[in-house]
């Protein structure tokens, strides 16, 4: 999935902005040149079949239209470079500025009908009712003072990951500050609006037409190559040349990195309980006391009465949950895993190294693991199985969203005090996964399924499969995205960034189903993504009818403080909020659930989950 940066989640507002702005007859004059349409290798390929869509709002939400004003803010960018003024000074301006924009789109062999459809030449014009009252860079630093985090971390190449990364997250910093010396939340847009025009115009030192500040703050598409040259005879055998000492250095490093993985892989598994077997190193062995039982198939195979369907359980991450008892009369849960590739053992064995020397009471424990070769046993091919203490009250998912068919229905809904101990069981074991443990654990799928539910009614924290220690992915962006859809944080959704806040996104998103008894996501019967959670409960908390969140069964059983549980669902809110600083660490969120330490006011989200760059729906198409 394209890396995605937060900068273009709130790159223009598409809606046009209702100004005040007076027309001025004289200065009709567009204050930028707009020539760098022609010069910029910019990807014209959505628009040059252009056709609008049943309704404006579609047709401005097309990506023809994103990449027209992605294109135009470099215009805009200019503008405050030059002028200080974060937009154009009246509608003639702005009208001659998309006249002469469109007329560089001619000269393209674009649709004459491109910038009359994608835009209204109100939405460029300045006026004091949109930030702040911020209208030139003067405005700006007399609001905010000097920013030196934002202008270091925006100044450098921008088309660096890390740069970019950090000029995106010190940007939101920006807003937070923004927004609250406006006042006014429906603002918000606009004023990241103009941090993405401050960023490319004044701070960025490569200015708006450079790569970083295109493909970072501006999110333009451009194309990967401006066209080819022929080559001569010296060109060609340099490039022979040139292929065949990169074929032989891959070679090189490929032989590396297997001796350095497998280096790495043996001296991780001894860490863990478990040590590489010499003769057989594709095996693992139990190491001696550790704890962990190194079971055969066979003993698996009469547990779970050959895996029979009677005994099937559910599907967890990467495999399939069956019910079984071994031999000393443990009931337990075995988990085989499904392989597709080549990946599978390396799933397996983080999952065996990272959870057999986890000890806590609200996470499942590992019992034992077994590998089975293809040539071991030709029937079963290679397959892996990890064994779980069996949880006999099933999932947070069976008690809160049992099938409508289901005659027990009643008799699993969850009464408040036992909502509220699963959710602070939940908390306890993953303040102990990002605190407990060095190096500390990501889960990555806290999810209702997730969350097994022990004899006592007792919460405790599964299916380690998807688990990533920080040291492996801080400041990394993760290529490979693990998740469900609904629990995923937005900064990892969108490009890839883990951290110990995308855990609490997804906790905070389980608080909300338990308190409010709705799911995360519901889809319509179209298949299409009808119902987000963190967004209904944001517009009922914005329109001061938090009330309406709580499931009725919670407060028909009469065992519920609503101070209490108005705190938790304040909990929930703050912890899945939009923007990743907002949002505490596992540790104050479990302080805050205890009442140890006061729920803060909830700072104001930038923008709403359904904005066009921002879509649930297009987002899990694209995934």
């Amino acid at each position: 999935m394209k890396s995605v940066t937060m900068f273009m989640l709130l790159i223009f507002v598409l809606v046009p902005i209702p100004t005040s702005a007076t027309t001025s007859p004289t200065n009709n004059i567009c204050p930028v040149d707009m020539n760098y349409v022609l010069t910029v290798p910019w990807n014209s390929s959505s628009c040059h079949n252009f056709q609008p869509l049943a309704s404006q709002n579609q047709t401005q939400n097309s990506f023809c239209c994103q990449t027209l004003l992605s294109l135009f803010g470099i215009a805009l960018s200019q503008n405050l470079k030059k002028n200080s003024l974060f937009q154009l000074p009246n509608l003639s301006s702005s009208t001659s500025c998309l006249q002469e924009f469109q007329s560089k789109l001619n000269s393209l062999s674009l649709p004459n009908n491109l910038v009359s459809t994608c835009f209204d030449p109100l939405q460029f014009v300045i006026t004091p009712n949109i930030c702040a009252h911020i209208q030139t860079e003067q405005d700006w630093l007399s609001k905010l003072g000097p920013t030196p985090p934002f202008d270091t971390a925006c100044k450098p190449d921008l088309s660096v990951s890390s740069n970019c990364d950090a000029c995106v997250n010190e940007g939101l910093k920006v807003l937070q500050t923004l927004n609250a010396i406006d006042g006014n939340a429906s603002h918000s847009k606009d004023c990241f609006y103009f941090i993405i025009l401050y960023s490319a115009g004044v701070v960025n030192e490569f200015g708006p037409e450079s790569k970083g500040v295109m493909t970072c703050s501006l999110e333009l598409p451009l194309n990967s190559e401006e066209g080819t040259k022929r080559k001569g005879h010296h060109a060609l055998i340099f490039e022979l040349t040139g292929t065949l000492v990169a074929f032989l250095v891959i070679i090189l490093l490929g032989l590396y990195f297997w001796y350095t993985r497998w280096v790495r892989r043996k001296k991780c598994t001894e860490n863990f309980g478990f040590y590489a077997d010499s003769e057989e190193p594709r095996r693992l062995k139990p190491k001696p006391n550790s704890g962990s039982i190194w079971f055969k198939l066979e003993d698996l195979d009469k547990a779970t009465n050959k895996f029979s369907p009677q005994n099937f359980i559910g599907r967890g991450g990467f495999g399939v949950v069956y019910k079984g008892i071994i031999s000393d009369g443990t009931v337990v849960a075995v988990k085989r895993i499904e392989e597709s590739d080549s990946q599978g053992h390396a799933e397996f064995y983080r999952e065996v190294e990272i959870i057999s020397n986890l000890k806590h009471r609200n996470l499942v424990p590992l019992r034992g693991c077994c590998v089975v070769d293809e040539n071991d046993n030709p029937e079963y091919k290679t397959r892996t199985y990890l064994v779980y203490d069996y949880m006999p009250n099933g999932s947070l998912e069976d008690h809160l969203f049992p099938p409508k068919d289901n005659t027990k229905a009643k008799k699993l809904s969850l009464t408040w005090p036992q909502r509220k101990n699963i959710i602070l069981d939940v908390a306890n074991g993953l303040v102990y996964l990002h605190f407990g443990v060095k190096p500390a654990i990501y889960h990555r799928d806290i999810k209702a399924t997730n969350i097994l539910l022990d004899e006592g009614m007792r919460a405790k924290v599964a299916d380690f499969g998807l688990a990533k220690q920080c040291s492996e992915s801080r400041s990394q962006l993760n290529t490979r995205l693990a998740g469900t859809h609904g629990y995923l944080a937005p900064e990892y959704a969108l490009y890839g960034q883990l951290s110990e806040k995308c855990d609490v996104y997804s906790f905070g998103v389980v608080i909300l189903e338990i308190v409010c008894g709705r799911k995360a996501l519901e889809i319509s019967s179209s298949g299409t993504p009808a119902f987000l959670i963190t967004d209904w409960v944001w517009s009922l908390m914005k329109s001061g009818k938090l009330e309406e969140a709580f499931d009725a069964s919670i407060l028909e059983d009469g065992n519920a403080n609503r101070n209490i549980l108005e705190r938790f669902l304040l909990v929930g809110i703050l912890s899945s909020h939009v923007v990743v600083d907002s949002r505490p660490t596992m540790l104050d969120a479990l302080k805050m659930l205890e009442g140890d330490i006061e729920v803060p006011p909830i700072p104001d989200r930038p923008m709403a989950l359904g904005h066009n760059m921002y879509s649930i729906a297009d987002f899990y198409v694209n995934m």
